[in-house]
């Protein structure tokens, strides 16, 4: 069996993948019912459970149609018995913000809890830099 560091870099791993494919279903999969998230859009107050996390999901899907990109630059774990974070930076946006600002990356923050031996999302913060 893989280690706790390797299970969760596969988790979030396969949640990017999902994000980029459009699949609603692959990013709600190893998330918490009592998720909290704070997003780059409003509401700045978070979003709370996993139903609330779902609807934030359809116009970001739309944007990124239109050319927009989603993938992993860097990804770091920390991992106890049962709770780990882990940060990582994406390379999130369409080619004429690359274009603006080739070193442009979305900043993304996960805080994982294992239960019954399996590890979940509870927490997500995503936020650019502002200058």
């Amino acid at each position: 069996m893989p280690d706790d560091a390797t299970q969760i870099r596969a988790l979030i791993i396969g949640w990017a993948e999902a994000v980029h494919r459009g699949d609603i279903e692959g990013v709600l999969a190893d998330h918490t019912e009592d998720l909290v998230m704070y997003d780059v859009p409003p509401p700045h107050t978070g979003i709370h459970g996993l139903a609330a996390y779902r609807a934030t999901w359809p116009p970001f899907f739309a944007w990124q149609a239109r050319g927009a990109r989603f993938d992993i630059d860097s990804l770091d774990i920390t991992a106890g018995t049962d709770v780990a974070y882990a940060h990582a930076l994406l390379r999130c946006g369409t080619p004429e913000d690359f274009a603006a600002d080739p070193a442009l990356r979305l900043r993304l923050t996960f805080g994982l809890r294992k239960e019954r031996g399996r590890w979940l999302v509870a927490h997500e913060h995503h936020s650019f830099p502002h200058d």
